[in-house]
This record gives structure tokens, C-alpha cells and sequence, in this order.
């Protein structure tokens, strides 16, 4: 860990223990559920009063969830660019801790924060700095490494290196050390393999595109089959990825490198690092980290935060059961809402693609259809859904997704939305590969003019040739 860093994290620690009790507010999304989690424990093993607030968004309605009591407000995977709103609220320097990686907002009161980007640290996400700080509290602590390996992941954080880098990896060898995470070196990049059967699991494989086999769980079947592998159980069951004989894997990735070299893509996505959770039952998406983070991820979005909360403390009952209904449906929802995309269509634009979806979806998970949705329409345009808040019906939320492709070209969705939602009188936020916004509804045309423009000049500024 860096110097600078440890002594930020340090400071966290120290002002922590000095509160008297802490409110945690936190985001609803994986990384959010994951990084409340890892510090809840903390605090409690420690003997301290913990209540915690989830919100989707640190906007002026979120605010009154704040309580105007004496605790520390730990404010998690977000506060960093809502400072201002922080000051307005009336919080000061001495009542607030803000622990994120998301790009900071100047403010005029100085509220003492951990931020990885601060020293550069660009591939971790909250619940890293979050277990982090934890472990400055207690050295001991090292159980809680499995949860911020699934927040990282959850956000994207291995995604552009097929696995975590840099003081993140660092976390997932305490992991290691303490037992609860099994590091599979060079796997295949492929979501779903400790729960679905080999063909569907490679069906649903996008990122990298294999032709014959990605959006075609048949064509995978065949594929797989040709090859003469085993797919079932003797007792007729598919088998999922993590069961197949090392032997037969190694057979599997060498035919689909092939596969893809023959249509001239690159291999350089097939294979990831990838985290497995020896302590947690085989089959269940408790067993690996990304699909650990969906099931986080659906419990939030799904307005059920806490649900999520539970099963990161080890709730395998009740808790869990009610997980697994919401992973079932939010899958569906998503399905739905994907499909809608592609048979409505979407309307492009110079240099962006976007879709307006009404009060159809619920705003939550609009932004997951924007990324699968990208894999299968114009994947060199960013994509763009906008969508009705059924609470708030005079604001419309966007959200959108690219992909490393146009990072490379220089977009930065994050830089673009803020600008853009700022000339309106919204706000945004995010990261380069996924942002989000909340506009005045009567400013959606204008918004969306303005984001392609953003996004032609980012392109351009990137390709000096091509202006």
C-alpha cells in the first residue's frame, strides 16, 4: 500500500474509533452493500454503536435520511462529489468521514476522506478502501478480505485487467491467508461457472465475442460437443464450469482461443483471474465473486439493501431464501428489459445510441440493459437509456455504458455526463466505462444533444487525424 494512502487510512482509523457512534450511509449497489458490511463488523467486533442508511443516490431528497444526531457520518461509495450537498446539509468537517473512489468535488469545508484516486489508484472500489480501514482498526480482521474481493469485483474493478491489480490484489491475498478465497490463476473470462451448465454459460459469453457460441446457448451446446467432452452427471445433470476435469477445460479454452483467432479476434479477454469461495456451497451463486456481487447487486436494486447486508454477514436462511427470489426476478426483469431495447430499437446519433424506456423498467437496473444491450446493437457508440423516476416524475435518470474500446479512443462517460447534466441543472457521476445522471425531464432533448457533442470531441481529442 502506498505511504500516502496508509497514512490517509491511518487518519480514518483513528477518527473512527474516537466517535462515539457512527452512521453509515452507503450506496445500494454491490460495492455498496459489501463496503457497509465489512464496517458494520468492524465496528461492532469493536464494541460500537453502528446504524446504517442505504441511498441510491446522495441527492437533496436523500439527504433526509442523514440524521441530524452527534454520530460520525461515514459516508461510503459515495460523498466524494457531493461535497457541496454535504455543506448545505449543514455537516461539518469534524462530523463526517468519506471513504470512495469516485472523482472528488471541490468544497470549501475540508471533510477528511480516504480516496484511492487521490493517489492514483484507479482499479479499486469502495469496499477495498473500506477494508482497508477496517484492518487498520484491527489487524485480526482479515475474514472480512472475501467481501471487499466482491465489492472490487462488483464494480467492474477486474474487468480491464481480467482480474484485480495493484493494493486490490493485495486484499485478495489476505483472503488467501485466511482461507475463505481460492484464487483460480488464468480461468475462463465467463460469468455464471459455479452455477450454470457449461453451453448456457458460455452462451451468455460477450466479452470476448465468439462467434458460433456468444448469444447462442445451441451453437455453444454443439460446439461443447463436437469437442466430446463430458456435459452431465451419470445421473443426467449438466454440469456446471468449476465440476469439468481440469483435463477438459484445458480442452474447452484451447478449442475456443481457436474459435476465436479463426474470426480474427484477439484471445486476450478469454482467460481471467477469477475468485472462488471454498466456505460457501458449490452450485450457488455464493461461490464466486462476480456472481456474489449480482446477487448483492439484485438485493439493492430491488430496494432490498439490507437483505443484501444480511447474507454479507453470513444469514444463509431467511435472508437468503429472499436473495435468491429477487436474483430469480431481477434476471427476468433484465431479460425483459434487454428485449424491449432490441425490438423497440434505438435512435443513433453521431456518436452516441439511446433509448428513452418510460416507466416500463424501474430506474435501478436500466443501466445493466444499457450494458448488455451495447454487446449487441453498435458497439462502437456509447449507449444511453433514459428512463422515468415513478417518485420523482419531474426528473428522468440516465444511465450509460461503453466498453475498453472506446476508453482507448479517449471517452470518458463520467467527465461527460457531469458536464452535460451540470448545463441542465442535474447532476452526474460515475466512472469512464459506466456513468449516470438525473435531469430535469424537460431537458432530455437538449441533454442528449450535448452528450454527443461531448462525445465527439473526446473521440476527436484522442485521433487528432480524424478531425
Amino acid at each position: 500500500m502506498e505511504m500516502s494512502l496508509e497514512n490517509d487510512v491511518r487518519r480514518a482509523a483513528d477518527i473512527i474509533c474516537d466517535a462515539g457512534s457512527v452512521t453509515i450511509v452507503s450506496h445500494i449497489d454491490a460495492d455498496g452493500i459489501s463496503t457497509e458490511s465489512i464496517l458494520s463488523q468492524a465496528l461492532t467486533r469493536e464494541g460500537m454503536a453502528v446504524d446504517s442508511v442505504f441511498v441510491r443516490q446522495l441527492e437533496p431528497m436523500a439527504m433526509r435520511h442523514v440524521p441530524k444526531d452527534d454520530s460520525l457520518k461515514l459516508f461510503t461509495d459515495l460523498g466524494a462529489g457531493q461535497q457541496n450537498l454535504l455543506e448545505e446539509h449543514g455537516l461539518c468537517a469534524d462530523e463526517v468521514l468519506i471513504l470512495d473512489h469516485h472523482v472528488g468535488q471541490p468544497c470549501g469545508t475540508a471533510y477528511p476522506q480516504v480516496n484511492c484516486l487521490d493517489h492514483g489508484i484507479t482499479r479499486m472500489s469502495a469496499a477495498g478502501i473500506a477494508y482497508l480501514v477496517a484492518k487498520a482498526i484491527d489487524q485480526t480482521g482479515t475474514d472480512l478480505a472475501k467481501l471487499a474481493v466482491v465489492g472490487n469485483v462488483g464494480d467492474m474493478m477486474a474487468r480491464e485487467n481480467c482480474g484485480l491489480v495493484g493494493p486490490a490484489r493485495e486484499i485478495v491475498q489476505d483472503g488467501v491467508e485466511y482461507g475463505n478465497i481460492v484464487v483460480q490463476d488464468r480461468d475462463l473470462n465467463c460469468y455464471g461457472t459455479s452455477t450454470r451448465p457449461v453451453h448456457v454459460c458460455l452462451g451468455y459469453c460477450d466479452d470476448p465475442y465468439i462467434d458460433g457460441i456468444s448469444n447462442s446457448t445451441s451453437g455453444a451446446l454443439r460446439f461443447l460437443e463436437r469437442l466430446g467432452v463430458e456435459l452431465k452427471t451419470p445421473r443426467g445433470g449438466w454440469l456446471v464450469w468449476e465440476e469439468l476435469p481440469f483435463d477438459d477445460r484445458r480442452k474447452i479454452i484451447s478449442a475456443l482461443a481457436q474459435q476465436l483467432l479463426a474470426h480474427g479476434r484477439e484471445t486476450d479477454r478469454l482467460l481471467a483471474e477469477t475468485y472462488i469461495f471454498p466456505d460457501e456451497p458449490e452450485r450457488t451463486p455464493l461461490r464466486n465473486a462476480s456472481e456474489y456481487a449480482t446477487l448483492l447487486n439484485a438485493c439493492g436494486r430491488w430496494a432490498k439493501p439490507r437483505v443484501g447486508g444480511s447474507i454479507c454477514r453470513g444469514d444463509r436462511g431467511p435472508a437468503y431464501r429472499d436473495a435468491e427470489y429477487m436474483l430469480g426476478h431481477h434476471r427476468a426483469v433484465i431479460r425483459d428489459l434487454l428485449q424491449y431495447i432490441l425490438d423497440t430499437g434505438v435512435t443513433e446519433l453521431s456518436h452516441l445510441q439511446y433509448i428513452h424506456t418510460g416507466d416500463r423498467f424501474p430506474d435501478t437496473i436500466v443501466g445493466i440493459g444499457a450494458g448488455m444491450a451495447l454487446s449487441k446493437l453498435n458497439w462502437k457508440k456509447p449507449m444511453m437509456v433514459l428512463s422515468a423516476m415513478v417518485d420523482e416524475p419531474e426528473v428522468t435518470k440516465v444511465s450509460m455504458r461503453t466498453n475498453e474500446w472506446a476508453l482507448a479512443r479517449g471517452v470518458d462517460l463520467q467527465e461527460a455526463l457531469v458536464e452535460a447534466s451540470a448545463a441542465v441543472g442535474g447532476a452526474g457521476g460515475g466512472h469512464r466505462i459506466a456513468a449516470g445522471a438525473f435531469i430535469p425531464r424537460e431537458t432530455e432533448e437538449e441533454f442528449v444533444d450535448s452528450v454527443n457533442r461531448i462525445l465527439k470531441r473526446q473521440f476527436a481529442s484522442a485521433d487528432p487525424d480524424n478531425s
